[in-house]
């Protein structure tokens, strides 16, 4: 089975949200045309998807064999 540490995890999530977050704030701001406005939807959303990407990983990673080769 693979050894992978939980911050590894962590650290997918971060750089993961930073990217996404700023999509969110650019596609935001083309939309409403308001600098303010998509900083406060990039804002919220970076809270409430980091913590829904963590959980995500970890199902994946306990309790997905979707994709993983074992070693012998």
């Amino acid at each position: 089975m693979k050894q992978v540490e939980k911050k590894r995890h962590l650290a997918k999530t971060i750089t993961w949200r930073i990217i996404a977050s700023l999509d969110t704030f650019l596609i935001a701001w083309l939309i409403t045309g308001k600098f303010d406005w998509a900083g406060t939807i990039a804002g919220i959303e970076v809270l409430t998807k980091m913590f829904l990407y963590y959980f995500h990983e970890r199902a994946w990673y306990n309790f997905s064999k979707f994709g993983v080769i074992k070693s012998k």
